[in-house]
């Protein structure tokens, strides 16, 4: 079994991102399953706007997308700005549109039958409301989202470097990033055990 975390943080490789930190608690759980873990972090990529699965010479989407469709479990990962997911995430996002329209050989969305969730690095009613967007977005997509498959910094500032080696707060979020990770195993197991049917019509 596959896992892809797409991170959206604005950090550009080597900075240190809270964003991976706390996905990786979700994908170093994933790897206690045996589950090959893959991590992007999506703004070292030239990956252009657009929806489609490829926009062009230089576009770095299309080897992404192909991770997209060969992992049965999709953790999409941001930091809170402004109470919205990143604006790295959300393209990302928007190049997964072009997955409305492709089908398995069965005739089933490719997103049928594969699991989603979601690591926010913001506290409270800005990332509740940034998993509400994301798993709106990939349930449209034909993903099943379970229910607890998602983790955020919970109370206090920050987080940052301090915030999240010293936080009373951080073992709430890594708690959480671990049943996170125990449900999408779970549920992508079943799903795999019995898979969904061809949509009607």
């Amino acid at each position: 079994m596959r896992a892809l975390i797409l991170n959206g943080t604005l950090k550009r490789s080597p900075q240190e991102s809270s964003t991976e930190a706390l996905s990786r608690v979700v994908g170093d759980h994933l790897t206690t399953h045996g589950v090959h873990v893959d991590h992007v972090r999506l703004v070292d990529l030239d990956i252009h706007p657009g929806v489609t699965e490829d926009e062009g010479d230089g576009d770095a989407w299309p080897q992404v997308h192909q991770q997209v469709l060969d992992a049965e479990i999709l953790i999409l990962a941001t930091p809170t700005w402004l109470g919205q997911p990143s604006s790295v995430i959300k393209r990302a996002l928007e190049r997964m549109d072009s997955m409305l329209s492709m089908t398995d050989d069965d005739g089933r969305p490719v997103a049928w039958g594969k699991v989603a969730g979601v690591v926010v690095v913001g506290n409270e009613d800005g990332a509740h409301h940034c998993i509400a967007e994301i798993a709106q977005a990939v349930i449209d997509l034909g993903y099943t989202v379970p229910g607890h498959s998602w983790t955020y910094w919970n109370k206090g500032p920050g987080p940052g470097d301090e915030e999240y080696l010293t936080s009373e707060e951080t073992e709430w979020s890594n708690t959480t990033g671990r049943t996170a990770a125990e449900m999408l195993h779970a549920v992508a197991r079943a799903l795999q055990a019995t898979p969904l049917p061809v949509p009607a019509g």
